[in-house]
């Protein structure tokens, strides 16, 4: 199956590309005309359908729906870090808390791959049509390894706060296997997924941007795979029955649901933003 964000190679001319190892982010085109114009992998993705449409309120958007569901796992996770909120509402609630965070954290991952894969592309008509796009087989694009990868990481997080949610344990090392473990490896899948993205906006392994708002968003994402990673480590049940550090593991989730949530209000106006400039031919 072709992908749906590649511009169609008969109306132009590859002059120069950049990209991160092994794939292409970003292209340096001429067309027919002669006009020269840059094509960038993940622009060109979130921009594809909506630059006309409102930018805080636009339900018909699979791309508005993505950030917001992203926000409001993010806000479950930050909120729930919060000794206040714990003591308020007892352990129960604040596992339920995480647990319906993660939820929304999972659907709002299958939007992106959703995204990524194309079946928003206004070409595709009827359920079975995008049905069969989600099948979608690109591990040449790196933003379809990342959208994967991040998927991977959902439902990691949906195993390890649905057993600190459902189930009691009577030794650590139980609830090292059961909620930890699942942890740490959701905690790994956001940190490689972030960094592809990262890469992916790059055109390169790093670099500084900081003029452009996608770059804003990668890097918070980032941020926010760190300080979770950091509560992931933290987080290992001792023999003694302790969490190995306890304030590390609350600010590393608080911290990292923040970066998130932050980076989710940021992808509503990536969508609408006016395209860029072609390069001086």
């Amino acid at each position: 199956m072709s992908d749906p964000h590649t511009p169609n190679p008969n109306q132009w001319e590859t002059i120069g590309s950049r990209g991160f190892g092994p794939f292409v982010t970003e292209r340096t085109l001429r067309l027919a005309d002669g006009t020269v114009a840059r094509w960038e992998s993940r622009r060109e993705r979130k921009r594809a359908h909506s630059p006309a449409e409102p930018t805080w309120w636009a339900p018909g958007a699979l791309g508005w729906w993505m950030a917001v569901l992203f926000a409001i796992g993010s806000s479950c996770f930050a909120g729930a870090a919060l000794p206040a909120v714990a003591s308020a509402v007892g352990t129960g609630t604040d596992n339920l808390i995480y647990f319906v965070g993660s939820i929304f954290f999972t659907t709002a991952g299958l939007l992106q791959y959703g995204q990524v894969v194309g079946i928003d592309e206004p070409g595709l008509t009827g359920f079975r049509v995008r049905a069969q796009r989600l099948w979608t087989f690109q591990p040449h694009r790196i933003d379809w390894l990342a959208a994967v990868i991040q998927s991977l990481g959902t439902l990691f997080f949906n195993v390890s706060t649905g057993h600190a949610l459902t189930s009691v344990y009577s030794d650590p090392s139980t609830v090292n296997h059961a909620v930890w473990r699942p942890d740490v490896f959701g905690s790994i899948c956001f940190l490689v997924s972030s960094y592809l993205s990262y890469a992916e906006v790059c055109h390169g392994a790093a670099r500084w941007r900081p003029g452009d708002l996608s770059w804003w968003i990668t890097v918070g994402n980032g941020a926010g795979s760190i300080a979770f990673g950091v509560s992931a480590v933290a987080s290992k049940v001792l023999s003694s029955g302790q969490l190995r550090n306890a304030t590390w593991t609350t600010l590393g989730t608080f911290v990292g649901g923040m970066c998130f949530l932050g980076a989710s209000i940021l992808l509503l106006p990536e969508r609408t933003r006016a395209a860029d400039p072609p390069p001086p031919s």
